[in-house]
Order: C-alpha cells, then sequence, then structure tokens
C-alpha cells in the first residue's frame, strides 16, 4: 500500500472537461487535453472537480466522462475521480463506477445544498469511502473541516487524504501535524508554494492545465530552496489570477485555444462565460509572462 500512496504527490491539473456547444462532453477534445498533460510531465489528473464542472453533468454523463477519460490514460497517469453529488447514494455509486474502471485515488465533497452537521459530513465520507477499497480523499471546499471530522475520518483506513481548498494556511499545518501520514493537496492555486511549507505533498488545480509544466517547476524549484524565483512567481501569479476571475472560464477556453488548440468550450449553466475584456494579442501575452518564470537548468 506504501508504494500506491507514492502516486500521490506533486502537481495534479484538476481537469477541465470540455464540451460541445450544446453542453455535450466532447470526448476528442478530452483527448487531445489528457495527451498533452501526460507528455507535459504531471503527476496525475482530478477529473470532475469544480473546475470539470462534475456538479452540472447528470450521472449517466459523469460515468460517460469518467469511463472515456481513464481509457484515454491508460494507466499512463494517475487519476482520481471526484464523486460527490447532491445525495450520498449517487456518490457511492459513482464511487464504485470509477473503481470498476480502474481510478487510482477517489474524492468527494461534503453534504451540500442541505446545512451539514459534522455527523451528516462524516457519514457521507465514510459510506463512500467503505464501498471501495480505492484511497480516498475528502475534498473541502468553502467550508472547514472541523475537528470532530478529521478525528473520526482518522479512524477510516481508506482515507489516505485531503484535498484543501482553502486560504487558511494554519487549517492547513493543524491538519498535517494532527495526521502526518495524510496525503494533503492544495487546492488554492494562489497558494501552491505557501502551502507547501504547511505539509502538502502537492497541488490540486485550475491553472495546471495552462501552467502545468511551470507551476510544477516553480513549485519543485521552492522546495529545493529557490525561495526568492518562488516568491517573486508568486506574487505576479496571484496578481494574474486576481484579474482574471471575473472572466475566468472565458480566459481559459480563450488561452487554450490559442495556446494548445484545445477547445474546452463554454461553461455548464449556470455558469457564465463572460466576454473577455482582453485582445487574443493581450491574453497571449498574459501567458507568457507567468511562463517567462520556467527557467530550468539546460
Amino acid at each position: 500500500m506504501s508504494n500506491k500512496n507514492d502516486m500521490f504527490q506533486g502537481l495534479w491539473p484538476a481537469l477541465f472537461t470540455p464540451v460541445n456547444p450544446d453542453g455535450s462532453f466532447n470526448s476528442s477534445e478530452m483527448e487531445k487535453l489528457v495527451e498533452l498533460l501526460i507528455e507535459q510531465n504531471v503527476d496525475g489528473l482530478y477529473l470532475l472537480g469544480s473546475t470539470g464542472q462534475g456538479f452540472l453533468f447528470s450521472e449517466r454523463e459523469r460515468k460517460e466522462i469518467t469511463q472515456a477519460t481513464l481509457e484515454i490514460a491508460n494507466k499512463r497517469i494517475p487519476v482520481m475521480v471526484q464523486v460527490g453529488a447532491l445525495n450520498t447514494e449517487e456518490s457511492v455509486r459513482l464511487a464504485k463506477h470509477a473503481a470498476r474502471l480502474g481510478a487510482d485515488g477517489i474524492s468527494s465533497v461534503g453534504p451540500i445544498y442541505y446545512g451539514a452537521t459534522a455527523d451528516m459530513a462524516f457519514e457521507h465520507y465514510r459510506r463512500i469511502a467503505e464501498s471501495t477499497d480505492v484511497p480516498f480523499f475528502p475534498y473541502q471546499i468553502g467550508n472547514a473541516a472541523s475537528q470532530e471530522v478529521i478525528d473520526r475520518l482518522l479512524a477510516l483506513p481508506q482515507v489516505h487524504g485531503l484535498k484543501l481548498t482553502t486560504v487558511k494556511l494554519l487549517e492547513i499545518s493543524n491538519i498535517h501535524n494532527q495526521a502526518q501520514h495524510w496525503k494533503l493537496f492544495s487546492g488554492a492555486d494562489e497558494l501552491m508554494c505557501q502551502a507547501a511549507m504547511c505539509g502538502t505533498v502537492g497541488a490540486i488545480g485550475t491553472s495546471y492545465n495552462l501552467f502545468g509544466p511551470t507551476c510544477k517547476y516553480i513549485r519543485e524549484s521552492f522546495l529545493e530552496g529557490n525561495t526568492r524565483h518562488a516568491m517573486e512567481y508568486m506574487l505576479t501569479f496571484q496578481r494574474f489570477i486576481d484579474s482574471i476571475l471575473p472572466v475566468i472560464w472565458s480566459f481559459f477556453n480563450r488561452a487554450m485555444q490559442l495556446k494548445y488548440n484545445i477547445t474546452i468550450g463554454d461553461p455548464k449553466p449556470p455558469l457564465l462565460g463572460r466576454p473577455l475584456p482582453w485582445s487574443d494579442e493581450e491574453v497571449m501575452g498574459m501567458v507568457e509572462e507567468i511562463e517567462s518564470f520556467y527557467t530550468p537548468a539546460t
């Protein structure tokens, strides 16, 4: 099991889910995206999370996307599938489906829509975790992982770590210090390096679809002690992320088209693809500024 657990580290793009104009899954563009990221030597792929709009697809569509993506990856790279849904029964079915198809990890958000108590969150996670023998990673986003839930998750052998999309770095450190055997992934792209100081072993994020080689290089060089370069990069990266947030779906769709000839498509409603305030030349200038920090030794 320790060898299995070693794959859970490094830089993992939270995969976009390419769609056709009618909102249906575009498998050919997904193949182009997965092949690109494998060629770029990222460390793993996170499927159908927030970036992948997993909650906006039906159960049937999510199974179709999972099967197609795992077949494309073909065990050349680890794939973790986010199975969280409005109800736990659907999440369990999605987890079992992903496990049968060979997913390397299963992840899930906590209960959504209804106000979640610690009991609700733990039972939701427990039922998903115990439905397969695949390493399970609860996904925290927008809500703190309560101490009670963490305490109870520690008793589940299926839980191998967490995906923590939080800007509260002390919270990450506290979880690491309590559960040092867990593999913690940071989910806030703009705190990729800072979270590594708090005990994360990897980072899962949206922008790594576009900037995989650069972000992997920066994170690894930071861990090797090149803090000055990483600091300059992270400040530039944070400014970049702040600037694109109002039009984030449109920006990444256009940037992926311009840079890699991969079309993500318009986001599924209720998400909106707003008009970009920049020309194509300006978009590529923004991309090139981020990539200018990628200076590996020759």
